[in-house]
């Protein structure tokens, strides 16, 4: 850690009346805390001093939902994001084999759950020969493989796609087929780099991995930007219990700046997703009658839902429970209940209106990403229909007192806390008026929800800061609730970071 001084600074309030007022202050940070916020503090040769000559200071920026690997090799993997049919997607790979037949294609980013059929593996073949594809879809929780990858990869040949579960076993076993280059440190350090200079100071991830000795090995070489808290799964659970980590741990003791790098949760998930329609709902999919499970279905029994939370509970885990569906919520709450396990909802994209009470009152967060209403708002309307007025209901939760925190699911969305906001406050990416614009939220609530509950900047905050070159908070000139939305939103996707401080050190920096 080192001491900074920031000088001629606006603070942000994320609560109306909090922070030292309009007029700029300094700001210094001492051990990795903030010690002092005033007017006029004296710069000494041992402190770094930075003018921000009346930029607008807040907390740093977290994303709470990142698959963090997946997210790092995205950008070497073919964009199928524009694929609007099978036959797109096909012809894609074909012009990729074309270009590089010596190399496998990895695809991600189609929704086949708006296309007019179902895929095949046999289609997939006739445009690939001998060179392996694999087509992650942009929920990431199905994968359209041809024979030479489903044979490389240990499965069973199919003529369909590789779903959930299966799935989910299958891209542990990728870097077989790729190699590793792609989540190398360096990668992962230009990963941190880009997220950084969005003011982003931290993160938690999800992603598949080795755990703590991997993240050890990435974090000495080099890959120690930020702030991160790595999840386990089941299937990694017992290391993290053979080596006594709870949640919010070091994850290694020993490391250089540890305390940055430590345990999150537990991650289960409890079912599908929407564009995989596997998402467990309470009534069925509007397009039924073409699914094996008409209202999708749960990927664990209740008991092993239970045992898995009654395990983390008692060793000082968190858990975080993926669950899109509102029979899901439903039942991550009860088991929730039962077992008195700590830690969040992940998505809670389709909820009842009882059951947002029910989370507020077991003090559960809602971790959310409001970048998957701007893709899902067209297919939610086809196959969830009315239900579509229940899905990403923030008001609702933040009016029960639902803790809320924002987050990407990168690669799902991009590694953008600006998008995300913007998304939460306009509800809409195109011309078309809010999407159920009753549940959006204002500017201050949605900065509130990606700072992982820090304060407003004052004396005792962490030294994790992030200097913008505008108020995101400014008042707009509209009088329309409507165009008012539009405009902050358009403000928020186009906001310019010019500082990024991580636990007092510089991370970022464009002054």
């Amino acid at each position: 850690m080192s001491d900074l001084l920031l000088r001629r600074a606006r603070v942000v309030p994320l609560r109306p009346g909090d922070g030292p007022g309009p007029e700029p202050v300094d700001v210094l940070v001492r051990d990795g805390r903030v010690v002092e916020v005033s007017q006029g503090i004296a710069p000494t040769d041992a402190v770094e001093t930075v003018d921000a000559a009346g930029r607008w200071l807040v907390p740093g920026l977290w994303d709470a939902h990142v698959h963090l690997a997946q997210w790092t090799l995205t950008s070497g993997r073919l964009d199928l994001s524009r694929a609007r049919s099978p036959e797109d997607a096909t012809r894609l790979v074909a012009e990729r084999v074309a270009e590089y037949p010596d190399l496998p294609v990895i695809g991600f980013g189609h929704r086949s759950a708006g296309w007019h059929r179902e895929v095949t593996v046999s289609e997939l073949d006739a445009v690939s020969g001998d060179t392996a594809v694999v087509l992650i879809s942009g929920d990431a929780h199905h994968a359209w493989l041809n024979t030479v990858a489903l044979m490389h990869l240990a499965l069973p040949v199919r003529d369909s796609v590789v779903r959930e579960a299966e799935w989910f076993r299958a891209y542990a076993r990728l870097s077989t087929l790729v190699g590793d280059d792609g989540t190398s440190p360096e990668a992962y350090r230009r990963t941190m780099d880009a997220a950084a200079a969005s003011g982003v100071v931290g993160l938690t991830d999800f992603e598949f991995s080795g755990g703590a000795r991997e993240w050890a090995e990435r974090w000495v070489s080099g890959a120690d930007v930020l702030r991160v808290r790595m999840s386990t799964y089941a299937e990694n659970l017992d290391d993290v219990l053979r080596r006594g980590l709870a949640t919010g741990d070091p994850l290694v003791p020993q490391l250089p700046d540890a305390h940055r790098l430590t345990m999150g949760p537990l991650k289960i998930i409890s079912d599908g997703s929407l564009n995989t329609r596997t998402a467990w709902c309470c009534e069925p999919y509007g397009d039924a009658h073409r699914l094996e499970y008409p209202a999708g279905q749960a990927n664990l029994s209740g008991a092993e839902l239970r045992d898995l939370l009654r395990t983390a509970h008692a060793h000082g885990l968190e858990v975080a429970t993926h669950a899109i569906g509102d029979a899901a919520v439903a039942e991550a709450l009860a088991a929730y209940r039962e077992v008195g396990a700590r830690g969040s909802i992940e998505h809670a994209q389709m909820v009842n209106r009882a059951d947002v009470a029910e989370m507020a009152r077991l003090g559960l967060r809602a971790s959310v990403q409001p970048a998957h209403l701007l893709d899902d708002r067209d297919l939610t309307e086809a196959i969830w229909g009315t239900r579509s007025e229940r899905c990403f209901a923030f008001r609702w939760m933040l009016d029960d007192g639902v803790e809320l925190a924002l987050g990407s699911d990168a690669p799902v969305s991009p590694l953008d806390p600006w998008l995300a906001m913007a998304a939460a406050v306009h509800r809409s990416a195109d011309e078309r008026a809010a999407w159920h614009g009753e549940q959006a939220l204002t500017p201050r609530e949605v900065l509130a929800a990606s700072v992982d509950g820090a304060p407003t900047v004052g004396v005792g905050s962490l030294g994790d800061l992030v200097l913008l070159d505008a108020d995101p908070l400014a008042s707009v000139d509209a009088e329309d609730p409507a165009e008012a939305a539009a405009l902050h939103a358009a403000r928020l996707r186009s906001m310019s970071v010019a500082l990024t401080v991580v636990d007092g050190r510089v991370a970022h920096r464009d002054l």
